[in-house]
């Protein structure tokens, strides 16, 4: 987001093509707002007119366990 201290991180539930989809609405022009789910079911939005750049990671599967594989 432009004119802020640190980028904004978040992981979200939301596949990468719904965040792209998303994403590419707002720079479209056809939302004012990007908004974005993040895995806590929070809702953030982001002016799409303050938008500098959008990083899709990949998704990283969750550990569960103690044992070494």
């Amino acid at each position: 987001m432009q004119h802020a201290p640190r980028e904004i991180v978040l992981e979200s539930g939301q596949s990468a093509d719904e965040v792209e989809q998303a994403v590419a609405a707002a720079l479209a022009g056809k939302a004012q707002l990007l908004s974005l789910v993040d895995e806590h079911g929070r809702k953030v939005l982001v002016p799409a007119d303050r938008l500098a750049y959008v990083e899709i990671g990949e998704p990283t599967p969750r550990k569960v366990g103690f044992g070494a594989l």
